[in-house]
């Protein structure tokens, strides 16, 4: 007779040596680099604000919306069952949630509603801490709140501003009359020309007054279930800003017909459509043929969010890998107590740190009265988006690495921050654009220098190394003559002198020196973790972790 099999399992599925979920946390309290960002910026005056957001986000189950909103990407429906043409996208209720959190908070009102220093500072921290959770929703919210400059010069316009800046969240397809509150998207790139909207073919016919109608594609349509979208279009004197409803004023459907959804390589909660305007209904803003700077003021300050969401993602990148290292043991001692993997994660941090450190201060610039704040915020978003966002992929597979096959599946958070990391380095301007737009300022507008350095300089005298780096650099930006060639460099070193200052004034003595060691006067190595030797890594490290 044949043995019988015990009816009690055998122990063989015991889980151990494996880290707990990083749920129910903080984001606020835990990070301290962003509570002094926010004090010393001067938004001080949004801590409990921050802080109950901070609560809210961290909570398991937010946590588990942001994980919803990309396992079930939006649909487009074109038709609805009896052949009537719907041109709509359907989203996961997660990702709903999601943006009334965002918009409920006020990411996207504060710097226009709070009348008060650094509103942006507090923006910024808010959207910062939000993309720890799901950056797809932060595209919709960061056009929302880039838009209002551009609709502010459109005087036909002034009555949408207060539904753009109310801070609540209507996701149904119904005219922006019967809604409470309002979202602004963006179509600007065509196929043909991308970066160069110069190229764009889209035509605008006069209607009446400030009404024009618009036929052409549209190569990339951001958030295409916004309430209207800012884009650019040719008319007889050039190209011009326009803004698209979704309905026309009569209340029937706009002439904007959703081709496709883009597949995207990440951001995969945010739709991006292509578009074709069939005669739709638009008004322009600013003058015929000055699109350009029309909307350059919404660019400039998207640029700022990308910089922003990207150093948010840096942080939770280096989060994840410091818990994982703290609870996870290999060769008899924990991960976070071994050298290679602390220069690792202390290397890391830092990078986290200088993002953090740079976006802040940028954000108080927007808040600036002076002439001299307003000539930092241009120079220093494009310098910013350039820098942080080239930073960020690297980043976010190392920090990945650091949860070896935990961090490649699906089922982490790892993964899915890995697909989004390299998106804000292309849109608003990839890096040959933002690197040449700091050339162009720096070339045009005297007070960019000067405000750069005036940022950069006042860490001299803190560290020898720092001294000669900026001396070198400060040299080589007074002849600009072919520096087109070597922008990416320049610009480069512009930003490392503005974050080695910052952390050298700002951030406890072992993070300013450890990053100058790293970062500055050929300390850079070609991978996270190639730290110098003898540098303090405890203090650097213990920022990072979550208790």
């Amino acid at each position: 007779m044949t043995a019988r099999a015990p009816t009690s399992a055998l122990p063989t599925h015991m889980v151990a040596n494996q880290p707990p979920p990083l749920v129910d946390v903080n984001l606020f309290e835990t990070d301290p680099g962003l509570t002094e960002a926010l004090r010393r910026e001067g938004a001080g005056w949004a801590e409990a604000e921050a802080s109950a957001f901070g609560a809210v986000l961290g909570r398991e189950e937010t946590i588990a919306l942001g994980e919803a909103a990309n396992r079930f990407p939006p649909q487009l429906k074109s038709f609805d069952r009896y052949g009537r043409r719907l041109d709509e996208v359907e989203y996961h209720p997660a990702y709903h949630a999601l943006m009334a959190l965002g918009l409920g908070a006020g990411i996207h009102a504060l710097p226009w509603t709070a009348a008060r220093p650094g509103a942006h500072v507090a923006h910024a921290a808010l959207e910062y801490m939000l993309t720890q959770v799901e950056a797809g929703v932060c595209c919709p919210i960061t056009m929302t709140y880039a838009g209002v400059p551009a609709l502010r010069q459109a005087p036909a316009l002034e009555g949408l501003v207060p539904l753009v800046l109310g801070r609540g969240y209507d996701g149904r397809a119904v005219p922006v009359a019967a809604k409470g509150s309002a979202t602004i998207g963006m179509a600007m790139t065509e196929k043909q020309g991308g970066s160069d909207v110069r190229a764009n073919t889209t035509r605008a016919v006069l209607l009446e007054g400030d009404s024009y109608a618009l036929t052409g594609h549209k190569w990339f349509c951001s958030a295409p279930m916004s309430d209207a979208f800012l884009t650019l279009a040719q008319t007889g004197a050039g190209l011009t800003c326009f803004l698209v409803p979704r309905w026309r004023p009569d209340g029937t459907r706009n002439g904007i017909l959703l081709q496709r959804l883009k597949d995207k390589l990440g951001n995969r909660s945010n739709a991006s459509a292509e578009i074709e305007y069939d005669r739709a209904w638009a008004q322009r803003i600013g003058e015929e043929g000055r699109g350009i700077a029309a909307i350059m003021e919404m660019v400039r300050h998207t640029r700022l969010d990308a910089a922003v969401v990207s150093a948010g993602m840096m942080r939770q990148g280096v989060v994840q890998a410091a818990h994982h290292a703290a609870h996870r043991s290999a060769f008899g001692r924990l991960l976070i107590d071994q050298p290679a993997m602390r220069a690792v994660l202390a290397d890391l941090a830092l990078e986290a740190e200088a993002a953090l450190a740079l976006v802040m201060r940028v954000a108080r610039a927007f808040d600036g009265a002076d002439e001299a704040e307003r000539a930092f915020a241009r120079i220093g978003s494009a310098l910013a988006k350039f820098w942080v966002t080239k930073r960020l992929p690297g980043h976010a597979y190392e920090a990945l690495e650091c949860l070896g096959g935990n961090g490649y599946v699906e089922e982490a958070p790892m993964a899915r921050l890995y697909r989004e990391a390299p998106v804000n380095a292309i849109w608003e301007g990839s890096g040959n654009v933002n690197a040449l737009d700091v050339l162009r300022a720096l070339g045009r507008e005297p007070g960019a220098l000067t405000a750069w350095r005036g940022e950069a300089q006042a860490a001299r005298g803190a560290l020898p190394a720092f001294d000669r780096f900026f001396d070198g650099l400060d040299a080589a930006l007074a002849d600009l003559a072919g520096a087109e060639a070597t922008a990416r460099r320049l610009v480069e070193d512009m930003a490392l002198a503005l974050q080695a200052s910052l952390l050298l004034r700002h951030a406890p003595a072992p993070i300013g020196e450890a990053f100058v060691a790293a970062r500055i006067g050929g300390g850079m190595r070609g991978c996270y973790g190639a730290l110098p030797a003898g540098l303090a890594l405890d203090p650097i490290i213990a920022r990072a972790r979550v208790a």
